[in-house]
């Protein structure tokens, strides 16, 4: 009885670790949907806002804020095309596109990046044409994106980055650099030929909640399973145990009847 209250102890510690494992992963996709859900509602605020000048959201301090991704915001100035970048390996089109960067340099001097779209791969490792952007000045609305990590490990070609790192753009280009924030191209006036598109960003809030719950249902199913061996087991047992007296028993009555087939006989 030792040796089985011993095991069922360790199963039922098994049981509390999975449970907890399940806990803690349940609780991170509970995190994750709320932070997708932060993510869509953001998208839902900023948008399709009405455009406002870049002062507003980024003034001459250079911060940027969370709660103004998406925002548009008017830029009125020009092109710096010589100092065009690319941007490798994005995903666009079903393939691995460019996207093409360009400084905007603005009335009061600051340069902001624009993401004017992406251009599919060409023959080498650049694509075979880049439309140019509108020349002189320019009215333009982009929509605030935050900057990207830097990616040691990835080099690139000159004129060309790994991702959009606003310091190492920064670094190239020279300059005031606003270095918390680019714009991803909405429309410019004067027009020029068109690049690829940037794509809307989804509202589907992804996995996360269902997730979650399933990692408790397999918190419970783990203290069911686990309750379920240790009945097994005892039902196992008593079956073992209840089943000698049973053919004691029967021994018994067998040697009883034998015991009057032998009195009749004296008898008669």
């Amino acid at each position: 009885m030792r040796e089985r209250m011993l095991r069922w102890s360790v199963y039922v510690l098994v049981a509390i670790g999975f449970a907890v494992a399940c806990v803690f992963l349940s609780h991170w996709q509970f995190d994750r949907n709320a932070s997708r859900s932060e993510q869509i509602a953001l998208v839902e605020a900023n948008y399709d806002a009405e455009p406002v000048p870049l002062d507003d959201l980024i003034g001459t301090d250079g911060v940027f804020h969370a709660d103004d991704e998406w925002h548009p915001v008017i830029l009125h100035g020009e092109y710096l095309t010589d100092e065009q970048l690319l941007v490798r390996n994005r995903p666009h089109g079903g393939t691995s596109a460019f996207e093409v960067l360009v400084p905007f340099q603005t009335g009061d001097g600051r340069v902001f990046v624009v993401d004017r779209g992406w251009v599919a791969p060409g023959s080498g490792d650049a694509p075979d044409a880049v439309a140019a952007p509108p020349s002189g000045t320019v009215d333009v609305v982009v929509r605030l994106r935050e900057g990207e990590a830097a990616a040691p490990a990835r080099g690139a070609p000159p004129g060309q980055v790994a991702t959009i790192d606003l310091p190492a753009v920064a670094d190239i280009v020279g300059g005031d650099v606003v270095t918390s924030a680019y714009g991803q191209l909405v429309s410019e006036d004067p027009a020029a030929p068109a690049l690829g598109s940037f794509d809307s960003p989804t509202d589907d809030p992804g996995p996360h909640l269902s997730y979650a719950i399933q990692w408790i249902l397999f918190a419970l199913m783990g203290f069911i399973f686990i309750g379920y061996i240790i009945r097994t087991e005892i039902v196992k047992h008593r079956e073992d145990v209840e089943g000698a007296p049973v053919r004691v028993k029967k021994k018994r009555s067998r040697d009883r009847d034998a015991d009057i087939e032998d009195q009749l006989l004296d008898a008669r």
